[in-house]
């Protein structure tokens, strides 16, 4: 099958979704059958195959299962157009289509493609095809569009709903990407007559348009491909929005006495300050909004004068800080603004701070920190009912002005001194256990002692082991975007490790599902840990090396995998010896200021297998010793911060 002179392929993991078998039966089937299409493009270690060749040999051969109209058939059909805007425009009129309204005349071979489309429809059901379509689209560019996650969407309608409760009949987002918080708010007021939006990017519009036409039943939808800024504000009950930020080239010059500046014309470098006041402007009488915002918008100098001016016009309901990993920048606690139509009061007002940057919880299966969506709807919406919880204040707005007027709310909300003495006796229970751990551990290593002089064994460098098949070395490989996943890991899923992670100290903030990575890897398009392999990080500021007891984990760039044979070589006897700083300063390169350790220069003693592992057990106890002084000091840290909250709030005393 061909697309125009574009070839329809598809990978070894894309042949057995499409035959519904494991990556390893097409592999076998490659080498049992000499009549299985070769490769027509792509690697040796990731070949691409004509989709055309595929489907008649496994029709011949009656190994097709997946009927002729499939979902997983379609996709790499859509995908071979490679220019991302034709494929999210082939997309969106798929879905005007469905609903028997066209809106573009496309080329022929496109034509053929939403015919395809609509064949599967008729099986899999018009919406469940368009979801599909479009949420492969976005995965494959996950990098070059940001989309507001279905679970902040889903809270920012609820303190919409929340500070102005009953009926919305207008919703409008000016920045709508392809319409995530139009459907979050149609789902949550079901009385809704219109959408509107605004998108600058006709591709994304076009995508909104259809989606919100497939998703909603009886709502009037106008969604134009405009400037936003750039053009008159509409008015609308509610407006949902997560602007884009740090533009430069938003019309400073042309817009200078533009009237929706109500607050100031806002400095070039304040973007967001101008989409703060074009929102308002749009605002109903009785209207809301709640904008997505960096954090610095609330405290940066040159938008101080714009942010005082909406203080004193009561424009400013509310400011929350939400947990990191709320939405992209994920390692970043945005804001949520909470904006309404300025009007006189007779009273100066006041403005909630709502501090939720803590509202996170460790996975039981992942192990990594994720957004609790329930804490901070708990917090968050029991303030803004007048419950006042902890993490939350009303601020008079005369506190707020001054020569900063930082509305950041951790300046001013009281720190939670929410312990109570049934969980400062756990905590003191954990700080026992790793002491005696610690001081277990410890004693084993105290009993150790230097000898004068080192025991007389000649080295060997890592690339003469791997010459000699004592081990296999693998460097880690870019992970393809569509396989990558972010937020809460599930159990099965594999943790993907860059160099990022370990500079910034945090966890693994990408994941991938376990079928991808066993297709993945059987390609060899990724590099993933077993039992016993040893990792080492290359950059020299980074540098270290580790037996990943937490296998499997996929390595990105910059990190390499040693598969030691153990009959050879002791795992952790060839780590102690890798991580080594003597060892990494002979192997490291010094050319540029970004030096690198050269892992194949990296030297191992020539030791007898019974010596290897007694000297790996200790090292197996000293990096158990290294946990648990990391495990006290955290605990320890958290004690101290405890009693410090405790003693300032006078909430400690003596037995």
């Amino acid at each position: 099958m061909f697309m125009g002179e574009r070839p329809v392929v598809v990978t070894l993991a894309e042949i057995a979704r499409i035959a519904g078998v494991g990556r390893a039966a097409v592999s076998n089937w490659r080498r049992r059958h000499d009549t299985f299409p070769a490769p027509i493009s792509g690697t040796d270690s990731s070949p691409q195959f004509s989709l055309s060749q595929v489907e008649e040999w496994l029709r011949q051969n009656n190994k097709l299962k997946s009927p002729t109209g499939s979902l997983e058939r379609l996709w790499p059909a859509y995908e071979a157009l490679g220019d991302r805007d034709r494929m999210g425009v082939v997309i969106a009129e798929f879905g005007t289509r469905l609903l028997q309204a066209p809106q573009h005349t496309l080329r022929p071979h496109e034509e053929t493609l939403i015919d395809q489309a609509l064949e599967v429809a008729q099986r899999e059901g018009g919406q469940e095809t368009f979801r599909y379509l479009l949420d492969r689209w976005l995965g494959t560019h996950v990098r070059q569009i940001a989309t507001t996650p279905p679970p902040l969407a889903a809270f920012m309608a609820e303190v919409a709903a929340q500070v102005r409760p009953g009926k919305a009949g207008t919703l409008l987002d000016p920045a709508c990407g392809v319409g995530g918080l139009l459907q979050a708010g149609a789902e949550r007021w079901e009385g809704v007559t219109r959408l509107l939006g605004n998108e600058r990017d006709p591709v994304l519009a076009a995508l909104a348009a259809a989606k919100l036409a497939l998703e909603t039943t009886s709502a009037e939808i106008d969604i134009k491909a405009a400037d936003t800024l750039r053009t008159d504000p509409q008015s609308a009950d509610v407006i949902l929005c997560d602007p884009p930020t740090n533009e430069r080239d938003w019309g400073h010059a042309e817009l200078a006495t533009d009237q929706r500046w109500l607050f100031g014309l806002p400095p070039r470098t304040e973007s967001e300050l101008a989409w703060v006041q074009h929102i308002i402007s749009s605002l109903a009488h009785d209207g809301v909004a709640v904008v997505v915002l960096p954090p610095a918008v609330a405290a940066r100098r040159a938008g101080r004068r714009i942010r005082a001016a909406m203080l004193r016009a009561g424009a400013l309901r509310a400011v929350i800080a939400l947990p990191p990993g709320a939405a992209p920048p994920f390692g970043v606690s945005l804001h949520l603004w909470v904006l309404q139509p300025p009007v006189q009061r007779e009273t100066v007002p006041s403005v909630l701070l709502v501090d939720a940057a803590d509202c996170r919880a460790t996975s039981p299966t992942s192990r990594t920190q994720a957004v609790d969506w329930d804490a901070v709807r708990d917090r968050v919406l029991g303030a803004l009912t007048g419950q006042a919880p902890e993490g939350s204040i009303e601020v008079p707005v005369m506190d707020l002005l001054g020569e900063e007027t930082d509305l950041t709310p951790a300046r001013y909300v009281p720190a939670a001194v929410s312990f109570s003495a049934v969980n400062l006796r756990r905590t003191w229970r954990q700080f026992d256990s790793s002491l005696r751990t610690a001081q277990d551990l410890g004693g084993v290593l105290r009993d150790l002692e230097p000898v004068r002089e080192a025991v007389d064994v000649l080295p060997i460098a890592v690339g003469d082991l791997e010459q000699a098949g004592a081990l296999q070395l693998s460097p880690g490989q870019p992970i393809p975007e569509s396989h990558l996943r972010r937020g809460e890991r599930p159990g099965d899923g594999v943790p993907v490790l860059t160099v990022a992670d370990i500079r910034e100290g945090q966890p693994p903030q990408f994941w991938m599902t376990a079928d991808d990575v066993e297709q993945l890897e059987q390609d060899k398009v990724i590099t993933v840990t077993s039992s016993n392999d040893v990792v080492v990080v290359i950059p020299a500021a980074e540098f270290d090396a580790w037996v990943d007891v937490q296998a499997p984990t996929v390595l990105g760039p910059h990190l390499h995998r040693l598969r030691p044979d153990t009959d050879r070589l002791d795992p952790w006897f060839l780590a102690a010896c890798l991580r080594a700083h003597s060892n990494a300063r002979q192997a490291g390169t010094h050319a540029t200021t970004a030096s690198r350790i050269d892992t194949r220069r990296l030297l191992v003693p020539r030791l007898p297998i019974e010596d290897q592992r007694r000297y790996g057990d200790i090292h197996r106890r000293l990096v158990g010793f290294e946990h648990a002084i990391a495990d006290l000091s955290a605990v320890g840290a958290t004690l101290s911060r405890t009693f410090t909250e405790l003693l300032a709030a006078g909430r400690l005393k003596e037995r």
